[in-house]
C-alpha cells in the first residue's frame, strides 16, 4: 500500500503548473509551496504538470527545479518527478556513473519483479541509448556480474504456485554447492537464484532450514562475499518479505553516525507509491520506533519536510 496522500479535490495540472511558477518567481523560491504540490501528486499527475508547465511557459519543469532547489532536497524531488520505471532506470544509471554505487544498482535490480525489470530495461534503453546488460557488463565483475546479468535476462514465473519436489531438489543442490563442500560452487547459486520465482525461493529458504537446521541467508553469508553476497541476500529477502527487507535497508541508512542520504532518498522515493505503508509497519515492529520519527531525527529543513510528506501520517 502506498503512503502518498493526494487531496480529495484536486486542482488541475495547469493550475498546479501556475502555482509552481509563482513559487519560483521573485527573490528566492517558495520551497514549502513546491513541496506542498509535488509531494501530494501521483505519477500520472506529476507527468501532466510537467506537460502543462512546458506548454504554458515553454520551459522544462525539471530544469527549473534544478535551478531553484539545492542539495538533498533537489536530489529527492527530481527523482520523485519520474514514474517508477523511469526512476529505477535513473538510479541504476547513476549507480554506474563515475562514483560507482554498486549497492544501489544491486538493490534495485535484485529487489524488482521480472515485470518491473522488463519495463525499466525499456526505459533504460530509450533514455540512455544503451542496454542495461551492456552497463552491467562494463561496471561489474566476477560472480556479481554473472548474477546480475542472469537476473535481468531470465524470465521468471510471478505466481504463487510452487512445486515441492523442485523446492527440495534446489535446497539440496544449494547445500551441496555451499556448506557441504570445500569452497563454493557459485554457478549453482547463480542458476537457482536467478531462475526461480519469489514464491519458490521463499519455499527453498524454508526447506533449507528444515532440512539442515541452518538458514539459507546464513549459508549465503558464509559462502559468498561482497556485492555477490549482497545480490543473493537481496533476492532471498525480497522473496520472503520485501517490505521487511526495505525496512532493514532504511534502518541501516540511519544507523550510527551520519546518515546515508542516497539510500534514504532512493528507498523512500521509490517505495512511496508501492508498499511504503507496509514498510512503515515492519519498521515499527522491528525497531520499536516509527519510520517518520527516525527520518525526523536524521534530517532537517525542507528536505525533512519533503520526505515526511511522502511518508504520510506518523503511525
Amino acid at each position: 500500500m502506498a503512503t502518498l496522500t493526494v487531496p480529495p479535490v484536486l486542482t488541475s495540472p495547469a493550475d498546479d503548473a501556475m502555482q509552481l511558477y509563482r513559487a519560483f518567481k521573485g527573490l528566492g523560491c517558495d520551497t514549502a509551496a513546491v513541496i506542498n504540490i509535488l509531494a501530494h501528486r501521483d505519477a500520472t499527475q506529476r507527468s501532466l504538470i510537467q506537460q502543462e508547465y512546458q506548454k504554458i511557459y515553454s520551459e522544462d519543469l525539471l530544469k527549473r527545479l534544478i535551478s531553484e532547489l539545492t542539495g538533498k532536497l533537489e536530489t529527492a524531488v527530481l527523482l520523485w518527478m519520474h514514474d517508477p520505471a523511469g526512476r529505477d532506470a535513473i538510479v541504476v544509471r547513476q549507480a554506474f556513473t563515475p562514483s560507482v554505487n554498486l549497492q544501489a544498482a544491486t538493490e534495485v535490480i535484485c529487489s524488482r519483479t521480472p515485470t518491473q525489470i522488463q519495463v525499466f530495461k525499456q526505459h533504460y534503453y530509450s533514455r540512455f541509448g544503451t542496454h542495461l546488460e551492456h552497463d552491467v557488463e562494463s561496471h561489474t565483475s566476477g560472480d556479481h556480474k554473472k548474477l546480475l546479468l542472469a537476473y535481468v535476462t531470465m524470465p521468471r514465473y510471478e505466481g504463487m504456485e510452487v512445486d515441492r519436489a523442485t523446492v527440495e531438489m534446489d535446497a539440496k543442490a544449494l547445500f551441496k554447492a555451499g556448506e557441504k563442500r570445500l569452497g563454493t560452487d557459485e554457478k549453482t547459486f547463480i542458476r537457482i537464484f536467478s531462475e526461480r520465482s519469489r514464491a519458490h525461493m521463499a519455499a527453498v529458504s524454508a526447506a533449507y532450514y528444515n532440512m539442515y537446521g541452518n538458514s539459507l541467508k546464513k549459508a549465503v553469508k558464509k559462502e559468498t562475499s561482497g556485492f555477490f553476497e549482497l545480490g543473493l541476500l537481496t533476492i532471498v529477502r525480497c522473496a520472503e518479505n520485501p517490505t521487511k527487507y526495505f525496512a532493514k535497508v532504511l534502518h541501516k541508512a540511519m544507523r550510527g553516525l551520519g546518515t546515508d542520504d542516497t539510500t534514504l532518498i532512493r528507498v523512500i522515493v521509490t517505495r512511496t507509491e508501492i508498499d511504503m505503508q507496509y514498510i512503515k509497519a515492519e519498521y515499527l515492529k522491528k525497531y520499536r520506533k516509527t519510520l517518520n520519527d527516525a527520518v525526523h531525527s536524521e534530517t532537517s529543513g525542507h528536505y525533512r519536510a519533503f520526505l515526511l510528506a511522502l511518508l504520510g501520517p506518523n503511525h
